[in-house]
C-alpha cells in the first residue's frame, strides 16, 4: 500500500481561478465527462531520463511518483490494467526520434544502451503490467495502444506521468479523439515548467479531459464492482 508523504505532496491548482475560466464556461466549455466503467492507469514516461532532475530531460517527481503508487495499488486490488510507457531510441544515429533528435538534445538521453528510458524503480510496477515502447509524444501515436485498450474494453483513461504540457497532454487529446475518457490526476502529473504545467491542466481540463484529484480518483478505483 502507498504512503503518501504529506512532504512531498503539491499545492493544488484551482483551475476555477484562472483568468480565462469564467469566458470559456459562458461559451459551454469546461463540462465533465466524468468516469466510465472500465478504466486503466496510464503511467506516462515515469522513467529515469525524466524523473532524475540531474539529466538533461529531468524533473524531481517523487510527489507525482507517490500518487502515481497510489492509484496503481488501488488499481491492482480491483484488477484495473496498469499501463507504463517509456520513450526508447533503439537506432546509434538516433534517427528514429525524428526532428526530435534536432529539437531537442536531450533526446540523446533515452537512447537504447542507456538507462534513461528505464521505469523509476520507485514505482510499484507488477510483473503483468503492460510496458509501451514510443518514440513521441502521444503514446497512441506509432503504437498499438488503441487496440490493446479496445480489446481490454476500457472506457477511461486515468493519466500519471511527465510532461504535463508534453506527453501527457498529447496523450490526453489523443484519448479524447478515439474515444477514450481523458482523466488525468492532477497530483499525479509534473512539468519542468510551472507555467506550462498549470496553462496545459487548464487547457486540458476545458476541451479535453477532466482534470481529477487524487482522492477523488481513489475513491472512483475502490468503488468499482
Amino acid at each position: 500500500m502507498a504512503c503518501i508523504d504529506p512532504t512531498r505532496t503539491k499545492q493544488l491548482i484551482d483551475i476555477s481561478q484562472h483568468p480565462d475560466y469564467a469566458f470559456f464556461r459562458e461559451r459551454g466549455f469546461a463540462v465533465r465527462l466524468g468516469f466510465g466503467r472500465r478504466p486503466a492507469v496510464m503511467v506516462v514516461d515515469l522513467t529515469n531520463g525524466f524523473t532524475d532532475p540531474s539529466r538533461p530531460l529531468g524533473a524531481d517527481l517523487s510527489a507525482q511518483v507517490d500518487a502515481t503508487n497510489a492509484l496503481l495499488d488501488a488499481a491492482a486490488g480491483k484488477g484495473v490494467p496498469a499501463i507504463f510507457t517509456c520513450v526508447r531510441y533503439d537506432d546509434p544515429l538516433m534517427r528514429d526520434a525524428g526532428l526530435w533528435a534536432i529539437k531537442q538534445k536531450g533526446s540523446m538521453s533515452l537512447a537504447a544502451e542507456g538507462d534513461g528510458h528505464h521505469i523509476d524503480a520507485r514505482l510499484h510496477r507488477r510483473e503483468h503490467d503492460i510496458v509501451l515502447v514510443k518514440k513521441y509524444a502521444s503514446c497512441f501515436f506509432g503504437t498499438d495502444l488503441a487496440s490493446r485498450l479496445q480489446n481490454l474494453g476500457v472506457d477511461t483513461l486515468i493519466l500519471t506521468g511527465t510532461s504535463t504540457s508534453g506527453c501527457v497532454r498529447a496523450t490526453a487529446v489523443d484519448a479524447c479523439q478515439l474515444g477514450f475518457r481523458p482523466m488525468v490526476v492532477q497530483e499525479g502529473v509534473g512539468d519542468r515548467s510551472a507555467a506550462a504545467h498549470t496553462q496545459s491542466l487548464f487547457d486540458l481540463d476545458t476541451k479535453y479531459g477532466d482534470v481529477v484529484g487524487l482522492q477523488e480518483t481513489l475513491a472512483y478505483l475502490r468503488g468499482l464492482a
